[in-house]
C-alpha cells in the first residue's frame, strides 16, 4: 500500500482529513502516528469544522513544516523561504484541481450549521469532496517530499 492509499485508508476508518494526512507523513519525521492525529485532530473541517482552510490543506503544510520548517532559538528571523515556497506550490497545485483551498467553498456548504451538515450527509460530500481533497494533498504532497 503507497502513502496516498494510506491517507484515503485513514480517512476512511473516520479520522478527519488533516489527521488522515499529517499521521501518513510525520512518521518519515519522527513524528508518531498517534502523536500525529493528536496533533492534527483539531484541524477538520476547515479548522474545528468553521469551513475555512480545508483539513488536508493544514495536514498538508504541517507535513511541509516537518520536511522543510527551520528552528531559529531566539531569533527574529525572516520566514523559511524554502517551507513557504513549497506551500506556495501546493496551494497552487490544489487549487488547480479543486478550485480553492477553503472547505466551505469546496463542500458548497457550512458544515458548521445544523442545515450545512445535513446537506453534507444528504449529498455524500464528505465521501466525495473531502476524499478527492485527501487523496489531491497526498499525491501533491508525494512530488515534495
Amino acid at each position: 500500500m503507497n502513502d496516498v492509499e494510506r491517507a484515503l485508508e485513514c480517512f476512511n476508518k473516520n479520522y478527519n482529513c488533516s489527521q488522515s494526512i499529517l499521521s501518513t507523513y510525520a512518521p518519515r519525521f519522527g513524528v508518531s502516528r498517534e502523536e500525529s492525529l493528536k496533533i492534527a485532530s483539531a484541524f477538520g473541517g476547515g479548522i474545528v469544522r468553521m469551513g475555512n482552510i480545508c483539513g488536508a490543506v493544514t495536514g498538508a503544510f504541517m507535513t511541509i513544516g516537518l520536511r522543510y520548517g527551520i528552528i531559529v532559538d531566539g531569533e527574529k528571523e525572516s520566514p523559511n523561504d524554502k517551507s513557504y515556497e513549497v506551500a506556495r506550490e501546493f496551494i497552487d497545485k490544489f487549487t488547480s484541481v479543486n478550485d480553492t483551498i477553503i472547505c466551505k467553498d469546496l463542500l458548497g456548504c457550512d458544515i458548521n450549521t445544523p442545515e450545512g451538515k445535513q446537506y453534507a450527509e444528504d449529498n455524500n460530500l464528505i465521501e466525495s469532496v473531502c476524499m478527492k481533497a485527501v487523496k489531491t494533498s497526498a499525491e501533491i504532497l508525494e512530488k515534495f517530499l
